[in-house]
């Protein structure tokens, strides 16, 4: 044998033994990983379906992973105070957080603490939200085209609410109108309970929201016209979605977890495989399906392709309703 294949040869196996060296004692650390309580970072007020959905998939990852999950309210900027967390915590995946939309939408309305793109590991993707319009019970307007036509005859008359400038349902509803050639209020609240508050005492025509209106329509108290996800719900499979109406508005508002940016793939991993295996979990279906929260999984890399894409497209949505102030 040659000296030069023994020199590639010596080569070849130095190069193994030092990736071996270098992979071991990170899939080592993936696998005691947790030795002490994760933060799981909930952006919303305790008690709030959000808060009740993160806690409900924190206990059932805390089994898979044999640790505690601790989850932590940081209610207030619209949802970004995880996101901001993040971007000053260690990589070591103690650290985490809910990310909802918000997170790639705000930072092109005002100036924030962290890069949507560059300080965020994005784990996993795992549901989002239902939203759709409602009006007051006793309303004439009975479904989108009775909207649409008292809104041509009278421009800026029809008033609706929602939980505030900027969020995806203040978001669908502009562009709903936009594509529908119409021209609404708007009436932004501090959250669903006030805004149905409105309306059902006939300050408002119709309220823009998630599904806090829920109660509201299986009562019989308010009416809901359309939905805005991309298929009809299970709760109310006879009323249509605005993109299947022919609007293409459609945002199911899809939201997962995420750690710091710098994370070691095999931590990723871990923590994916356990957020994952909650999706499986009857007690965390039985809590979505509560809140009519689909299943929308994405992997990490599926995630943070989302993240990225999401993050152009809330800047185009917004420059199209004059709403975009960070450029």
């Amino acid at each position: 044998m040659t000296e030069s294949r023994l020199t590639r040869r010596t080569f070849l196996k130095s190069s193994l033994a030092a990736t071996a060296v270098i992979t071991a004692p990170s899939i080592v650390r993936a696998q005691s990983f947790p030795s002490r309580p994760i933060r799981l970072i909930c952006p919303w007020s305790a008690g709030g379906t959000t808060d009740v959905v993160v806690r409900a998939i924190a206990e059932s990852a805390s089994k898979t992973l044999g640790g505690n999950i601790i989850v932590e309210n940081k209610p207030g900027a619209g949802g970004i105070f995880g996101a901001t967390e993040l971007a000053n915590a260690k990589p070591d995946g103690y650290t985490l957080a809910q990310l909802p939309i918000s997170v790639f939408r705000i930072p092109h309305t005002q100036k924030v603490a962290y890069d949507p793109l560059k300080d965020i590991t994005y784990i996993a993707c795992l549901t989002g939200y239902t939203f759709g319009m409602v009006v007051n019970s006793d309303s004439p307007i009975k479904n989108i085209n009775d909207l649409i036509s008292y809104a041509k005859e009278n421009p800026e008359k029809f008033t609706y609410g929602s939980p505030g400038t900027t969020t995806t349902p203040h978001l669908m509803a502009e562009l709903f109108s936009r594509k529908a050639g119409v021209k609404m209020t708007h009436v932004p609240f501090k959250g669903v309970a006030e805004g149905m508050q409105a309306l059902i005492g006939g300050h408002i025509m119709g309220h823009s929201d998630s599904t806090g209106w829920g109660p509201f329509v299986d009562q019989g108290r308010a009416r809901l016209l359309a939905t805005y996800g991309s298929k009809r719900t299970k709760r109310w499979p006879t009323v249509p979605t605005l993109e299947e109406l022919g609007y293409h508005t459609m945002s199911d508002s899809p939201f997962g977890i995420g750690g710091p940016k710098g994370m070691d793939p095999a931590l990723t991993r871990r923590l994916h495989d356990a957020f994952k295996k909650t999706l499986d979990d009857p007690l965390v279906l039985a809590t979505l399906e509560k809140f009519d929260q689909p299943v929308i999984y994405l992997d990490t890399d599926g995630y943070t392709k989302f993240a990225h894409d999401t993050y152009r497209a809330e800047k185009e949505a917004l420059n199209s309703l004059g709403l975009l102030k960070v450029s």
